[in-house]
């Protein structure tokens, strides 16, 4: 039998299902689940959705800024752009003008199904704050961003 030094805990907790890193990953698995059903309906997936709420915001965005943006690698994304690409919801020169980026912006009809499914996201959003009384969210946004950049994210 292998002799254990005691590990002092985070905080108190009787079991792992209170840590805050539990919680944090139990929210983003159902936030996840409810955005794969609802995007799903529009024919996305969850880094397709978040790569043309990217390139809405800023068009031209490079693969390597989109893949940080929508939590992905580098690899992922350049599937997600040819998925993309090839659905007519992104445009792409064909070849880079200088280094290797290729900038992509979003077609008409990838701004119609932008639109379109971002109601639906925006509804998961809706119901999933709802269950935080709205005095509270201020400090809950402020509170996830300080943890975030603790891990250096």
């Amino acid at each position: 039998m292998e002799n254990r030094e005691p590990v002092d805990l985070p905080h108190a907790a009787q079991d792992v299902t209170e840590h805050v890193g539990y919680r944090l990953k139990r929210a983003h698995a159902a936030l996840r689940g409810a955005l794969d059903q609802v995007l799903r309906g529009h024919g996305l997936t969850v880094p397709q959705y978040s790569c043309l709420e990217l390139l809405a915001l800023r068009p031209g965005l490079s693969n390597a800024e989109l893949a940080r943006g929508a939590f992905v690698t580098r690899q992922s994304m350049n599937v997600v752009l040819r998925g993309l690409q090839d659905a007519g919801l992104i445009a792409r020169p064909a070849t880079a003008d200088h280094g290797r980026a290729r900038p992509a912006r979003l077609t008409p009809e990838g701004r119609r199904r932008l639109d379109a499914a971002r109601s639906a996201v925006y509804a998961v959003e809706t119901r999933m704050i709802a269950a935080v009384p709205s005095a509270r969210l201020p400090a809950l946004l402020a509170d996830l961003e300080r943890m975030a950049e603790a891990l250096g994210g």
